[in-house]
């Protein structure tokens, strides 16, 4: 049986063309669903429904042999123990640091608020910046609106929200799309199934491009 653990949103909506093109397809509607495990057309071939931020805990220990996870979630969950094959050019975004337009930089160190910590801590690590990092789980653009954080960092699609609360995206920290990681044991024990999927996403990836 292989397993792949997928996230509910946009990176479902996303990865489901691209499976489908590798001729899996669930047998009922993820979205609608209750079910947390979805058989798929393919009678070896099963979906879990996990939170987009537990996805690589699945597939490093095991409980999935894939999964599909942006690069923020991965960076965020630094990830040895799995193989990161694909970019599935899906769900593009950008991780950014924001604050309040026309704030001046804070003299002395900076709080930032966020739930990327330890890409935060990299970050202002390499700038050899002294940061106070606060850790958010929602809600981020609130933080510099009550005082809470002088920045954030989050993940900035459009950039709208950012603005309807007074806020402008300010450095780029990197480029995020959706990316299949493996489960390395699994790449040894089935290599030669998961690399046929591996392959049938490229080409459904080139072809879409």
């Amino acid at each position: 049986m292989l397993t792949i653990a997928l996230s509910k949103g946009r990176i479902l909506d996303d990865t489901l063309p691209l499976l489908a093109a590798a001729g899996v397809v669930p047998t009922e509607n993820p979205e609608k669903s209750r079910k947390l495990i979805i058989p798929t057309t393919q009678d070896d071939v099963r979906l879990l429904i996990v939170r987009a931020t537990d996805v690589p805990t699945y597939v490093e220990h095991g409980a999935a042999d894939l999964g599909v996870a942006g690069k923020d979630v991965l960076m965020e969950y630094g990830g040895q123990g799995l193989y990161e094959p694909l970019d599935l050019k899906i769900a593009n975004c950008k991780l950014m640091t924001a604050g309040k337009v026309g704030a001046p930089e804070p003299k002395g160190r900076l709080r930032v608020a966020t739930k990327f910590v330890n890409v935060a801590k990299r970050y202002y690590a390499e700038q050899g910046r002294q940061v106070d990092i606060i850790k958010l789980y929602g809600s981020m653009e609130l933080a510099p609106l009550v005082g809470l954080a002088d920045k954030i960092i989050d993940v900035v699609d459009t950039g709208n929200t950012l603005r309807a609360n007074g806020l402008e995206p300010q450095e780029l920290i990197c480029h995020i799309s959706s990316r299949l990681v493996v489960n390395k044991a699994s790449m040894k024990m089935q290599h030669g199934r998961i690399q046929a999927l591996i392959d049938a996403l490229q080409s459904a990836i080139d072809h879409h491009a």
